[in-house]
């Protein structure tokens, strides 16, 4: 695959009758929602699971989105969506580059990127990431994402 970045943690996705909207492709919402089931996944895969949030009365919201959609999605395609962690203040801010593939032309469907910051979940006010964040997330940073957006 012609990933964007070096090492990125990819999910499978398929399309569904459910994702396609009035035009006959995958809606953009969509599209949202498949950046968050990424985003979640490598978030378990580093260690940082529901269950830990819940113990260290913290999470990564989203605080901002920048999507661009590049080409559509249509119903029984198999897709492949990547992310790469591209920055952290290791304070409250966390950026994340997503890249949306269709393995059977090689074409980028999507690119995006989301700003994250730590809350506290009991307040849901902003609040410093803790020890474990920090390190569970940083051992994802990647270099910057190459491509504004």
């Amino acid at each position: 695959m012609n990933w964007d970045l070096a090492n990125p943690f990819v999910i499978d996705l398929r399309v569904v009758a459910d994702d396609i909207d009035g035009l006959g492709h995958a809606n953009n919402a969509v599209y949202v929602s498949w950046l968050e089931r990424c985003a979640w996944r490598h978030s378990q895969y580093l260690g940082l699971d529901l269950a830990e949030y819940r113990r260290l009365d913290r999470a990564m919201a989203v605080l901002r989105h920048e999507i661009d959609y590049l080409a559509s999605a249509y119903e029984d395609q198999e897709l492949q969506m990547a992310t790469w962690i591209v920055d952290s203040d290791r304070r409250l801010k966390m950026d994340r580059c997503f890249q949306l593939i269709r393995p059977a032309d090689g074409t980028t469907l999507l690119r995006a990127k989301t700003t994250f910051v730590c809350i506290e979940l009991s307040s849901g006010k902003p609040r410093r990431m803790p020890a474990e964040f920090v390190e569970g997330y940083g051992r994802a940073l990647q270099l910057p994402f190459p491509l504004e957006l």
